[in-house]
């Protein structure tokens, strides 16, 4: 017996509402550019009424402007600091109030600061720490009731963690971003033990070498010429693939979790 996925799976267009995602409550953290913003304009796209956090409130407003010029009226920018967990449980309460309870939750929002371990700002192993990290379990934490309830009433409940390929590849000056990454994928991987059997598909998705804004406010200026010529060295993937194969994970159906996800240049094999 065989299941046909290929409705299932079919991603709109950008700018067209295909219906894949019609009814579902979206959170994307991390919004107001690059794998974020991609995210959350597919989303919109696909039907979803979306919440776009990020502390860039500007870059927020122009996105939700775009997108309801194409048609996508249910969307919310909220200029919040996911490492404040005050500032974001009061976003999820003005989500609930305004688009309802969130199904699909995607802790996006992260920073790479590189540089050798001996030569780093320590202060930029923090803010690594506080967002890709600590704001990420904040994240989860203030919606999983939400996911949960949604799992309850036997809809799709996806809570989706970026990660990365510094997870589980060695990049010599990127010690700290590379542990905050391993962090991340295992966190996942417990919390898709804990919630999995209680309806709550928890994934991670791990993107190489795409190209955003990730990497161009590190202090180390060798490191951020070396991440330069590492991007121009092989053809990049974007911020609307890594987005695209996010969308195709959460539309699947409820009943499947595509646990982990890497997203790479076909040049890496």
């Amino acid at each position: 017996m065989t299941d046909n996925l290929s409705e299932d799976f079919s991603l709109p267009a950008p700018g067209v509402s295909g219906g894949l995602l019609a009814g579902r409550v979206a959170v994307v953290t991390g919004a107001s550019a690059g794998i974020g913003a991609a995210t959350a304009r597919r989303f919109a796209s696909a039907g979803a009424a979306v919440a776009l956090l990020g502390r860039r409130a500007a870059l927020l407003e122009d996105l939700a402007a775009a997108l309801r010029e194409e048609g996508c009226a249910d969307v919310l920018p909220l200029g919040v600091d996911v490492t404040d967990p005050a500032a974001l449980a009061a976003a999820a309460t003005t989500i609930r109030a305004a688009l309802g309870r969130p199904d699909l939750v995607v802790a996006n929002a992260g920073v790479m600061l590189g540089a050798p371990f001996d030569e780093a700002d320590t202060a930029e192993w923090d803010r690594m720490i506080d967002v890709n990290l600590r704001g990420l379990l904040a994240t989860g934490r203030v919606f999983v009731a939400d996911l949960l309830a949604a799992a309850d009433a036997g809809r799709a409940a996806d809570l989706v963690n970026l990660g990365s390929i510094a997870a589980e590849v060695i990049f010599a000056d990127y010690p700290v971003y590379g542990a905050t990454k391993a962090a991340v994928t295992q966190l996942t991987r417990n919390l898709r033990a804990s919630l999995g059997p209680r309806g709550v598909r928890v994934r991670s998705v791990d993107p190489a070498f795409a190209v955003t804004e990730l990497g161009a406010s590190m202090a180390h200026e060798a490191t951020r010429a070396g991440l330069d010529e590492m991007r121009s060295a092989i053809t990049t993937i974007t911020a609307e693939d890594v987005a695209d194969a996010i969308t195709y994970s959460v539309a699947a159906p409820a009943r499947v979790n595509i646990a982990e996800l890497t997203v790479v240049p076909t040049q890496l094999g």
